[in-house]
């Protein structure tokens, strides 16, 4: 399938900026799909959160032990 992308100068300057090695086609196609991958990812996540439960979360934090992190689980 072929599109015809009419692009303003202002996103081509900076597009041909930050390309690299590989041709703009290339970099649009790489664009599209992290846009794609993001939104699904976000739709993912609120899918998981709308079958989640407050109730569920805090009766699992009640198992947790009670102890100081490790040194190294730390900032």
């Amino acid at each position: 399938m072929n599109f015809a992308l009419r692009i303003p100068d202002y996103y081509r300057q900076e597009i041909e900026a930050l390309k690299g090695d590989i041709s703009i086609n290339q970099f649009i196609i790489t664009a599209l799909s992290e846009k794609i991958a993001s939104l699904r990812t976000e739709e993912y996540l609120q899918e998981r959160a709308n079958r989640g439960s407050r109730e569920h979360a805090l009766s699992l934090l009640k198992n947790a032990p009670d102890v100081q992190p490790k040194a190294e689980d730390t900032f």
